[in-house]
């Protein structure tokens, strides 16, 4: 069937299954809009956008932190970039497909307080074991702050201050949601702690308007 116009992405629009080096699969546009919540029409309107700023189908790290580094002027994006980059990136191959981009973004954007909290949970599962060390919560902490521009350059201080208040601030995390204090956090405790959180879970359903 002839693909109109204005909708490219009805005959090809993602990869299924990249390797390393990833190249576009042709997929047809129902099953885009099986797995995700986007319509066809929003989904069009993406692709072109994606395949204007990446021609060759797919978001390589370096390019995903350029993105952040233009949002986050002021601090020092890369750490926390790096982070998201690999939660997106399902397939662990080392770019991202428009697929694994549109689906991530239909469960930030559209998904449940549930989806977006298993979300959350890989991208602090640093190492993708299935559970959430101290460690792994200490560092996306620390790039979080690096991200915001609140650390003071090493060795100052003011650093040493800083470092002392985001352990404090991890030792606290931590402690809610390892619920049987056994040294790592499982997606059963991390879900069951949070979405006992009122806190958490107005601050996900407003995430749709604040991206």
């Amino acid at each position: 069937m002839a693909t109109p116009p204005e909708s490219p992405v009805e005959e090809h629009a993602y990869e299924l299954e990249p390797s390393r080096t990833p190249k576009p699969i042709p997929v047809a546009l129902e099953e885009l809009c099986r797995q995700t919540k986007f319509s066809k029409q929003e989904i069009r309107v993406m692709y072109r956008g994606f395949k204007t700023e990446c021609p060759e189908g797919v978001v390589q790290e370096d390019s995903f932190k350029d993105i952040y580094a233009k949002f986050f002027p002021h601090g020092n994006s890369a750490l926390y970039a790096h982070y998201v980059f690999k939660a997106f990136d399902v397939n662990c191959s080392g770019a991202i497909s428009f697929r694994e981009l549109l689906v991530t973004l239909s469960t930030l954007l559209r998904g449940s307080v549930y989806e977006r909290l298993r979300w959350a949970f890989r991208l602090y599962d640093v190492d993708g074991d299935g559970a959430i060390t101290r460690q792994e919560l200490a560092e996306v902490v620390v790039a979080v702050h690096e991200l915001l521009g609140r650390r003071a350059p090493p060795g100052s201080p003011a650093a040493r201050l800083d470092d002392a208040k985001a352990n404090e601030q991890v030792d606290r995390v931590f402690r809610k949601l390892d619920l049987n204090q056994d040294g790592v956090i499982t997606i059963e405790e991390f879900l069951e702690s949070c979405l006992k959180d009122d806190a958490i879970t107005r601050s996900l359903q407003m995430f749709d308007s604040a991206l």
